[in-house]
């Protein structure tokens, strides 16, 4: 959600910072800010709502220049956006704090500090810690005991970073719940809420652990854990090329990314020509704790909770694994009876998703048997405190509405459920069968892309529509969920999904002729029953919109528009009808005009609760 980014450098930094933020855009935000400390150690600052190129306008038309500074954009939680609630907040004219995360207890703080003589001027939780920093350091305490000393005192979640004109060479930084990393530099390190805001600085990284502080300078930077003991963090190196920002020949980077996605399928798949192979895609450890599970919990949120809703039905079909899904946001707080060998699976595109996190950390000792996560992004903290590892090989993914990180997700939890049900006597023939079909996935969704121009054309239907209903039986069910919640996230059409047999339990009254219908109708055992339900549609006036395999014998009549579908394997098809609705929602939101790579009031990656 928020981005930061912080340099202590021999060299002017501002350029670094603002680059950074760029970089960070994908996330979703609602404005911007930057401090620096100058050569006679004064601390200027700029903040701006709205996007990072208007904060590149304040610093064009009144420049200001230093080796150490902060920067940010954030995305409102407490206090509507506006440039006085914008970060960076300052204290005394000498303090200035950036900060991620949600601080529980700011409204007693605020009190203590006004009752102190403390001038509070913005509407959020932010402020109260940059005045506390103040009254620290007025108490002769040094920027990082400083930090140390406000911390103990903060409830909720927070990355942080801080300056002072008193220490003008040094940035100190402090993580709990929200993620911060260290770039390592030569003469010059830096700290970020996300690699990629560094990467045109610096390929080599610490990911600092729950409850770390760290001070960086030009020369030298020091990690301390929550106790205030020195230590030593291990420094990682990537190796891959600088992520591609450039969205080459296309105009948006969704629509780029949904035609990556046959590319990203194989990446993911690579190495995993053999059950041997397969297996140790989920890391060291896996056969031993794979050996015990007996069933599943999948905890995720948002595109991710319906992966692991697909996963279900994979689960108990094939593996024949009991499982349990359940919105991680809920599962965190509800008293629970869990079953005995019981693998806790966590899906997160970003490895930060703070809901997602909290409810790996909450889990009571001995509750499960482990823990796997699939993620995107290696390094990640979910991918640090797993048991397992399932990496997607998605790349840098920088639309906001998720689409290669899904399918990739979705491939990684067939592959799981291909492990498991060796292990449970699935028939040679049949692991076969889905071993067979994995590979050739990538080419069942390049053919679902080339119906691109056909996709376009029916998405000129849903121009003037305000609502839609998206329908699916058995596993096309949670199909059908990702598909309107892509419809709602960038065409800000208001869309729902049913299980088709539940129509006559309410939604029907809902159908009339401006509400468009779309159905997910591959050529599986449920697809007669579904035949009835659309039936129940068009008799009550209802358009329909069928993605249909072309062999189920749809066909295009009176209010029935029908998109033909590659015939694919059973246990491919939530792949590869999801890559349809996710052209369908593109072009929709092309048509009516809205930022599809950064839908209004939505972040990339929600690391706050």
């Amino acid at each position: 959600m928020c981005g930061i980014v912080a340099a202590a450098a021999r060299r002017e930094v501002s350029e670094i910072l603002l680059e950074g933020l760029r970089r960070l855009e994908y996330r979703g935000y609602d404005s911007a800010g930057m401090a620096l400390i100058d050569d006679n150690a004064q601390l200027h600052v700029h903040k701006r709502q709205g996007k990072v190129a208007e904060l590149e306008s304040a610093q064009d038309d009144d420049p200001f220049y230093g080796n150490t500074g902060i920067a940010h954009t954030r995305w409102a939680t407490h206090g509507e956006p506006s440039r006085v609630n914008a970060h960076p907040h300052t204290s005394g004219g000498r303090v200035a704090l950036v900060h991620n995360g949600i601080i529980e207890n700011h409204s007693e703080l605020r009190e203590e500090l006004m009752a102190a003589g403390y001038d509070i001027v913005s509407a959020t939780d932010t402020e109260v810690i940059a005045h506390l920093i103040h009254a620290h350091l007025h108490q002769g305490e040094t920027l990082i005991e400083a930090m140390q000393s406000v911390v103990k005192r903060l409830d909720g979640a927070y990355a942080l970073a801080a300056v002072d004109t008193e220490h003008p060479s040094e940035v100190v930084g402090a993580r709990r719940g929200s993620p911060l990393v260290v770039g390592i530099g030569i003469g010059e390190n830096f700290l970020a809420s996300d690699q990629m805001a560094l990467r045109q600085v610096t390929d080599r990284f610490i990911y600092l652990e729950e409850g770390d502080f760290v001070q960086i300078k030009p020369g030298s930077l020091q990690v301390y854990a929550q106790d205030g003991s020195a230590v030593a963090r291990p420094r990682t190196r990537i190796s891959e090329a600088v992520e591609a920002s450039d969205k080459g020949s296309f105009d948006h980077y969704m629509i780029k990314e949904i035609f990556e996605q046959p590319k990203a399928l194989e990446a993911t798949l690579a190495g995993a020509a053999s059950y041997a192979q397969l297996e140790r895609s989920f890391g060291e450890g896996a056969a031993e704790i794979f050996d015990k599970v007996q069933n599943i919990q999948i905890v995720a949120c948002g595109t991710s909770f319906h992966a692991g809703m697909v996963a279900r039905y994979w689960l108990e079909e094939i593996a024949g694994v009991s499982c349990e899904v359940e919105v991680a946001s809920e599962f965190r707080y509800r008293k629970r009876v869990q079953h005995e060998g019981t693998l806790l699976v966590a899906i997160s595109q970003s490895g930060e998703t703070a809901d997602t996190l909290a409810a790996l950390r909450n889990a009571a000792s001995g509750e499960f048997i482990g823990s796997l996560v699939i993620a995107n992004v290696d390094n990640s903290s979910l991918v640090r405190e797993c048991d397992l590892v399932f990496l997607t090989r998605a790349g840098a993914e920088i639309g906001v509405a998720s689409t290669k990180a899904f399918t990739t997700q979705l491939l990684g939890l067939l592959m799981l459920v291909l492990v498991l049900g060796r292990r449970r006597d699935l028939p040679e023939d049949k692991q076969r069968e889905i071993l067979s079909a994995l590979r050739e996935l990538p080419t069942y969704v390049e053919q679902t892309l080339e119906l691109d121009p056909a996709i376009e054309k029916l998405s000129e239907e849903f121009i003037a529509k305000r609502h839609a209903l998206f329908l699916g039986r058995g596993i096309q069910y949670p199909v059908a969920m990702e598909g309107a919640l892509k419809l709602k996230e960038i065409s800000y059409i208001h869309a729902e999904a049913y299980p088709a047999g539940e129509l006559k339990h309410g939604p029907l009254a809902l159908v009339d002729d401006d509400m468009p219908v779309v159905a997910v109708a591959p050529n599986d055992e449920l697809l007669e029953k579904l035949k009835s339900n659309l039936e129940e549609v068009r008799s009550r006036g209802g358009e329909l919109f069928v993605f249909a395999d072309r062999e189920s014998g749809f066909k295009s009549e009176n209010r029935i528009r029908v998109l033909q579908m590659p015939h694919c394997p059973d246990v491919l098809a939530p792949i590869v009808y999801t890559v349809a609705l996710q052209l369908l929602s593109y072009h929709v939101a092309v048509q009516k005009g809205t930022d599809v790579d950064k839908p209004r009031n939505l972040a990339k990656s929600v690391t706050v609760e």
